[in-house]
């Protein structure tokens, strides 16, 4: 498997799958990188994932994708009316 993530040490290198691994964040791939060392990686930073057709149309420039930047929005409106609701309280 090739390792896709822009920012991994080891981006662009293909590397044997030797696993599998679940956690709380769902599953990761171990990756062999040589004879006594593996990595754990998402699935989305390889070439196992399909890559994000909005990522692949904009040339990978964009540092952050829409549907990001919406889910970022909403939670600094929650934030927001929670820190506010804070100091109408201690008013």
């Amino acid at each position: 498997m090739r390792i896709t993530h822009p920012f991994h040490p080891l981006s662009g290198r293909q590397l044997p799958c030797v696993g599998e691994r679940y956690n709380r964040y769902g599953m990761t791939l171990l990756l062999q990188i040589d004879d006594e060392s593996i990595c754990s990686v998402p699935p989305q930073w390889t070439d196992v994932v399909a890559v994000d057709p909005e990522i692949a149309m904009g040339g990978r420039r964009a540092l952050f994708r829409v549907v990001d930047l919406l889910e970022l929005a909403g939670l600094v409106d929650r934030l927001s009316k929670r820190i506010c609701g804070r100091a109408k309280d201690a008013v």
